[in-house]
C-alpha cells in the first residue's frame, strides 16, 4: 500500500476516466465518466479535457473516446515485458500443432487480461475455403475473472485468505445461462480447481465456447500467469480437449517454467 502522502490524487482521477472507456461505452461525456469514475462532473469534464489536449483522447466537444496514442502504453509493455516476449513462441508452436487458439493471461482485480496469444488460426470449411475462428480474442482484452477458465486457475492460486478477501461481497455476474454466480458453487469450483490444476470451462463466458485452462509457474513455484485453449463446443467435447489438449498444456507450462 502506498502512502496517502505520496498519493497524486489527481494522476489516480485521471487514470480512474481513462479506465472508464472499455467495449461497452466507448463513447462518454462528462456525466458518464464522472458516474463510471466515481468522482464529480466538473472533475471529469476537466480530466476529459486535459486527456483530449495530451492526445490520448478524441473528442467532438460533448463525447470523448480513446485515440491510437493509448496504444503506447500496451506497445511498451509487449515490447519490454518479458513475460509476453517469453511466451509467444510457444502459444505459435501450440495453435500450429493443433489448430487451435491459445492465449496467456493474468490477474487484474475483477477481471483477466490477455497478454499473448496465438496468430489467428485458420480452418478448412465445408466449400474447402479457409476460415478464421471467431472467438480469438485480442492482445489486451479484459475478462472477468470469475467466468473464464484462466481467472479460476489465477484465483484458485491466491492464498485462501486473499481469495477469500475477493470473494467478500463480490457479485458474480451471470454472463450466460451457464455462469455460476452463486458464491458457495463458485468457492468450491475453486477448490476444485487447486486439486486438479485445470480448469475447464463451458459456455460460461460465451455460447459455445470450451476454454480449457492451466496455471503457469515460474521456477520458485509461484503462478505468474494462465495459459488456456479455446474451442467451439460444436466441433470439440470437454472431454475432447481434456483428453487431446490437457497434456499439451501441461507440457508445455513445464517447458516454460525457467522462463518466467
Amino acid at each position: 500500500m502506498i502512502a496517502r502522502s505520496d498519493l497524486i490524487e489527481g494522476m489516480a482521477k485521471g487514470m480512474a476516466v481513462l479506465e472508464s472507456f472499455d467495449t461497452e461505452r466507448q463513447r462518454l461525456n462528462a456525466t458518464l465518466a464522472a458516474q463510471r469514475a466515481g468522482i464529480t462532473r466538473a472533475a471529469a469534464r476537466r480530466h476529459l479535457l486535459t486527456l483530449a489536449h495530451l492526445g490520448y483522447l478524441e473528442t467532438d466537444g460533448s463525447h470523448f473516446w480513446l485515440s491510437s496514442k493509448v496504444l503506447r502504453f500496451s506497445g511498451s509493455y509487449l515490447a519490454t515485458s518479458r513475460l509476453p516476449r517469453a511466451l509467444q513462441p510457444m502459444l505459435e508452436r501450440l495453435a500450429t500443432q493443433t489448430g487451435e487458439s491459445f492465449s496467456a493471461v493474468v490477474l487484474n482485480g475483477d477481471e483477466v487480461v490477455i497478454v499473448a496469444r496465438s496468430s489467428d488460426v485458420r480452418r478448412t470449411g465445408a466449400e474447402g475455403l479457409p476460415q478464421v475462428l471467431a472467438y480469438g480474442l485480442h492482445l489486451g482484452a479484459r475478462l472477468p475473472a470469475h467466468a473464464t477458465s484462466t481467472g479460476r486457475v489465477l484465483l484458485a492460486a491466491l492464498p485462501k485468505t486473499d481469495f477469500n478477501a475477493w470473494l467478500k461481497g463480490r457479485l458474480l455476474t451471470r454472463l450466460t445461462m451457464h455462469t455460476v454466480t452463486e458464491p458457495r458453487a463458485f468457492r468450491a469450483l475453486i477448490e476444485q480447481v487447486r486439486r486438479e490444476d485445470f480448469c475447464l470451462s463451458t459456455e460460461e463466458h460465451e455460447l459455445g465456447v470450451h476454454a480449457l485452462a492451466v496455471p503457469l509457474r515460474n521456477v520458485q513455484g509461484r503462478t505468474v500467469a494462465a495459459l488456456n485453449a479455446v474451442a467451439a463446443t460444436s466441433r470439440l467435447s470437454g472431454a475432447a480437449m481434456q483428453r487431446d489438449l490437457l497434456p499439451l498444456l501441461w507440457e508445455a507450462a513445464r517447458e516454460v517454467r525457467s522462463l518466467l
